[in-house]
């Protein structure tokens, strides 16, 4: 919950020019609602694309205040976030509505950015890799792999200033390639996983050396131009 339409605005002016070059890379912006359209202008003739942060699961109806899919792409988003930790743990959304969620966004072929992680309690005890299992396997039940990103976002690392170790980034990463190849088969090769959980300029590089990791979820890093820019400039050694 960043950025007015104007804050957007001046943030886009400032951070296309510097990713401009960036090749071999996709960005994804993900602004609120109320700054879609803005933001949309000006990307029009750029290589990033739009998201949305989230969406409902119905086509329309009563339900106020509520976003539908296809009222996503008349604005101009091309993704979609789905199952955020902070929507699951606020908002208390479950497994079945974030499956919900996940159909009517692709029905509507919006690419859904589908997130998944464990709670400190959960690794704590040793539950993070049935976490993660139950989150695949109830959240995209019946989703073909077409147009699926996930992005394994370990909520005691959001927001904490704390990051997964990159030895603890590839087990969950690849735990969730193997769990996804299960689900599948060879279709969860063209599925990228990325990693969210304080991923800023100085911890990037790291992250990216890791062999299952495929790109980041980035989140305050991300509100301003130099850090983001420098973010999706990584350097993978």
């Amino acid at each position: 919950m960043n950025k007015t339409g104007s804050e957007t605005r001046a943030f886009l002016n400032e951070f296309i020019p510097l990713v401009q070059d960036a090749s071999n890379v996709d960005i994804v912006v993900a602004p609120p609602f109320t700054s879609i359209y803005a933001a949309a202008e000006l990307l029009a003739n750029t290589s990033i694309h739009l998201a949305a942060q989230d969406l409902f699961y119905e086509e329309k109806g009563a339900y106020t205040g509520e976003i539908s899919p296809s009222m996503l792409t008349d604005s101009g988003c091309s993704h979609v976030i789905v199952g955020h930790s902070e929507r699951r743990q606020y908002f208390k959304e479950t497994d079945d509505i974030l499956n919900r969620k996940t159909k009517i966004a692709r029905k509507h072929d919006l690419n859904v950015i589908f997130c998944i992680g464990e709670s400190l309690d959960e690794r704590e005890a040793g539950k993070t890799f049935d976490v993660l299992d139950r989150q695949i396997c109830e959240g995209l039940k019946d989703v073909p792999a077409v147009s699926i990103i996930v992005a394994y976002e370990p909520i005691w690392a959001i927001g904490t200033g704390k990051t997964a170790t990159t030895e603890q980034a590839q087990d969950a990463h690849h735990y969730i390639r193997e769990r996804l190849a299960a689900l599948y088969g060879g279709a969860a090769g063209e599925i990228r996983i990325l990693y969210g959980g304080s991923v800023t300029a100085d911890n990037v590089d790291a992250l990216m050396t890791c062999a299952d990791v495929d790109g980041a979820l980035v989140g305050g890093a991300s509100l301003k131009a130099d850090s983001f820019s420098r973010i999706v400039k990584f350097s993978k050694k």
